[in-house]
């Protein structure tokens, strides 16, 4: 499935980025991305300008609420309204956590699911039928986690692994979030990556973090990105082809150009590798 365009560096769209974007967009950025609760519904000026990029640009939304994995119903209502505003501005990729952050109200942090094979069950049904509110095939997001559970049954890995083919969704592989996990968890990143089905990537992220300590980092999207995770994308290109990326920045937000250079640093990248064959790869499931 081509996902409308969506191809090689992109930048999350942030309000605070919109004047220097409405001055001209860098040629390094290539699409843009946004979370679609801070968007849906929104009129007036930021309305306008939203559609004024979606209507120029190539977008995917990345969603920050739905909360698969919660003991909660699904919040199927949700569900319709994101789906109104995919089919609004024509983005055709939409991506989540693979993590839950509600039960009777949000809990405002993102929330490890237990590596079990009956949530294995339990998340690969709800997120079938979001598929199928959305009327599209969803990616979930590998997250960043800093305890694990005590009825843990499997690795992460075989976790993601299991959960992608139940529900016969997408990944979107945060090369960040595998950096920090690695870390904080003790495993070897490469072999994670290494360890994921090349044929349901269709996308990456790439963010900074914070280190508490010595061996507790802390996922923040508010720094830039570091060297082991440069290097880290680089295998991951290595490993699966070459997909769409993006750089994710939440807060600590720089002038515009200083993050162009980190999207220019994704784009040198993809292109060593499409220089050497490691092509996005082709099979996509409608």
């Amino acid at each position: 499935m081509n996902f409308a365009g969506v191809a090689g560096a992109g930048l999350g769209l942030r309000r605070e980025l919109i004047p220097a974007l409405k001055n001209g967009v860098p040629h390094a950025i290539d699409f843009f991305e946004v979370a679609p609760e801070n968007w849906i519904d929104l009129g007036g000026a930021a309305g306008r300008d939203l559609c004024n990029f979606t209507e120029r640009y190539p977008f995917v939304c990345h969603g920050l609420s739905l909360s698969i994995g919660s003991p909660a119903p699904l919040d199927e209502e949700f569900l319709h309204k994101i789906r109104h505003f995919l089919d609004q501005h024509r983005i055709s990729l939409y991506t989540e956590h693979l993590s839950y952050c509600s039960d009777d109200g949000h809990l405002y942090d993102l929330l490890p699911i237990p590596f079990t094979g009956e949530a294995v069950r339990y998340v690969a049904a709800r997120i079938r039928r979001a598929q199928d509110i959305l009327e599209r095939r969803i990616a979930m997001e590998n997250a960043s986690f800093y305890l694990q559970s005590p009825i843990a049954e499997m690795s992460e890995a075989d976790f993601i692994r299991a959960v992608l083919a139940e529900a016969d969704c997408s990944l979107h592989l945060d090369v960040n979030n595998v950096y920090v996990n690695s870390i904080n968890h003790g495993y070897d990143a490469i072999e994670f990556i290494r360890s994921m089905p090349s044929e349901r990537i269709v996308y990456m992220h790439m963010a900074g973090h914070y280190n508490e300590s010595e061996n507790l980092i802390i996922d923040t999207h508010g720094a830039d990105v570091i060297d082991p995770v440069w290097s880290l994308l680089d295998e991951a290109y290595h490993i699966h082809g070459v997909a769409p990326t993006l750089l994710e920045r939440d807060f600590n937000i720089p002038p515009l150009a200083q993050l162009v250079h980190e999207v220019e640093r994704i784009a040198a990248i993809q292109q060593q590798h499409a220089d050497k064959g490691h092509e996005f790869y082709a099979r996509r499931a409608s």
